[in-house]
């Protein structure tokens, strides 16, 4: 099994403890500490796991993420000094998994790495079917009308609680809860992004199965 995580950190001392305490903690760290050198060693390690700061010299880390989710499904943990929420919220909109703020407790940064990696590996059928949904948990990967899409880890997650709750409205809180089971910082706006996102993955003309309840949470119409 992978247990490699790939720490992309500029700042040196904070990525050496983070290697210590994941190293106790049996991961296998790799350490990368500008952004073009540790997406270079994305491509090249196929880590399980990307932390990933956003401050970083050369390629900063929202653009890292955005070019490793367009090549890959591999869960990623923003790691930043920016607590706002809207800074928060651009890293999850632009693909990370979960987001932790510094300073950080180190006990509480294996518990968000081992729930990101237990969400991703799934605990879910094989295949869910949803109309011209297919979702599979083995490949993370939904077909629409034949089409094969790769989700992210809470693309796949959200996806899996929607298929899971055919045609039943659930509030943004639900979704946190039984997507993510409560380890994950997530907010109302969050989810919006997610939500935003998957649309544009598996809306195809008139296919359009994700509705807005205004004033309730959303709906996967399923026939």
């Amino acid at each position: 099994m992978n247990h490699s995580v790939l720490v992309i950190e500029d700042d040196i001392p904070s990525a050496k403890w983070i290697k210590i305490y994941l190293e106790r903690a049996g991961y296998s760290v790799v350490l990368a500490h500008d952004g073009n050198t540790g997406l270079e060693m994305a491509r090249k390690l196929n880590p399980a796991l990307i932390l990933l700061d956003i401050m970083l010299p050369g390629l900063d880390g929202r653009e890292i993420c955005s070019i490793v989710r367009k090549e890959s499904d591999v869960p990623i943990i923003m790691l930043t000094a920016r607590g706002a929420k809207s800074d928060r919220i651009d890293g999850l909109d632009g693909g990370a998994d979960d987001y932790i703020v510094k300073p950080f407790d180190p006990d509480e940064l294996v518990v968000r790495i081992r729930s990101v990696l237990r969400r991703y590996k799934g605990n879910f059928t094989k295949t869910i079917n949803c109309g011209f949904l297919h979702l599979n948990s083995e490949t993370y990967e939904i077909s629409i009308r034949g089409k094969q899409i790769s989700l992210s880890a809470a693309q796949y997650a959200i996806m899996s609680t929607f298929m899971n709750h055919p045609n039943i409205i659930l509030t943004r809180n639900q979704l946190i809860e039984q997507s993510f089971d409560n380890n994950f910082e997530a907010y109302e706006r969050a989810i919006d992004s997610h939500i935003r996102r998957l649309r544009k993955l598996i809306h195809q003309g008139d296919y359009k199965p994700l509705k807005t309840i205004y004033g309730s949470g959303y709906k996967l119409e399923c026939p």
